[in-house]
């Protein structure tokens, strides 16, 4: 699969930037303090063209115009020795040397800015989609259930910290974004107020509680789908702003007991919460040639269940009876693998 850009910023390293930015200074300093003493050591194997006196100040000033390969010519090694020590010590000593200049110019200013530009651009891309908080089993399985069902991969968006995780989204085409889904900052960049939805699954119930309460402070409409494993922090997950809250644990129970009743009703309830299977269920607001008509009247369609003005009424209801504008149906479609037969 292509790969695609990082919107990105980095993991914080164990050493922090002053330190890292003073080790480098370090190692630099002590490469050219080495190069400076070889030379002093060796001077008498350089001629200075200028007066034919080789001083300290001299060979510091020698050793800084060989380290950065500029070579005005003034000074020069004429010994065997010296161009010895020249090709075998001050050479890989020079090359190091610009590696770490290079490096740190790369480190702190070319590659932040190319990934603030690539940030910028793909921001700019960021509308209707949905950002994925946490790409452990849960969301990476939702995000492939997403890709099941048609959602272009470079609609999703995945916020997590495993750079093994994050590499793994990116080998199935989403963007992905390094960082601390709990902070207003991150879930900015990833434009969250203009998501189309939000799934958040962190794999700590409080961790995924209070992402759900920075989404809600900066996306006050936006569907929020939260993942929690303790059935006391589901209320807890739904008054910080989830629209709908998942819990696992339960959700095994449910088929574990079906399987209990029927060897096939949990196999059915699988089959029926993914895409690919013989049938799924899909969600959509009611066609305005239905408006008016009931359930029953819509023949060779099996809709289980519709939500007007986000109230559940089931089939059997005699609310069900008549359609209105605005009504959420809850249907029974044939899945991938009926289709493909």
């Amino acid at each position: 699969m292509e790969k695609r850009d990082y919107l990105a910023l980095r993991r914080k390293t164990q050493v922090p930037l002053w330190g890292d930015v003073s080790l480098r200074i370090l190692v630099l300093t002590a490469l050219i303090g080495a190069v400076i003493l070889i030379h002093w050591f060796d001077r008498d194997g350089l001629v200075d063209n200028y007066d034919g006196h080789v001083s300290f100040l001299d060979v510091v000033y020698f050793t800084m115009i060989s380290i950065t390969t500029t070579g005005f010519g003034d000074i020069a090694p004429v010994s065997d020795r010296s161009r010895l020590f020249e090709a075998v010590i001050v050479t890989p000593i020079r090359i190091a040397v610009l590696f770490i200049f290079i490096g740190t110019a790369y480190q702190y200013v070319i590659r932040r800015s190319w990934e603030r530009f690539v940030m910028k651009r793909l921001q700019k891309q960021l509308d209707g989609h949905i950002v994925v908080c946490g790409f452990g089993t849960s969301g990476s399985e939702a995000v492939r259930e997403l890709l099941a069902r048609g959602e272009p991969a470079s609609n999703i968006v995945v916020v997590e910290r495993s750079l093994e995780a994050l590499a793994l989204a990116e080998e199935m085409g989403c963007l992905v974004l390094d960082a601390d889904a709990t902070r207003d900052e991150t879930l900015m960049n990833v434009r969250v107020s203009r998501a189309s939805a939000v799934i958040i699954s962190a794999g700590r119930d409080d961790t995924s509680i209070l992402i759900g309460l920075t989404v809600r402070h900066l996306a006050k409409d936006v569907p929020i789908s939260m993942v929690v494993r303790a059935v006391d922090n589901e209320l807890l997950a739904r008054q910080a702003g989830a629209t709908q809250v998942i819990n696992p644990v339960s959700f095994t129970g449910l088929l574990l007991a079906g399987s209990v009743k029927g060897p096939h009703t949990a196999e059915y309830l699988a089959d029926l919460a993914s895409v690919t299977g013989r049938v799924a269920l899909t969600e959509h607001v009611v066609a305005m040639e239905d408006v008016g008509k009931g359930l029953r009247d819509l023949p060779g369609r099996m809709i289980l269940r519709l939500y007007r003005d986000g109230r559940p009424i089931g089939f059997w209801e005699e609310a069900a009876q008549r359609l209105q504008e605005g009504d959420i149906l809850v249907e029974v479609v044939p899945g991938q693998d009926a289709r493909a037969g």
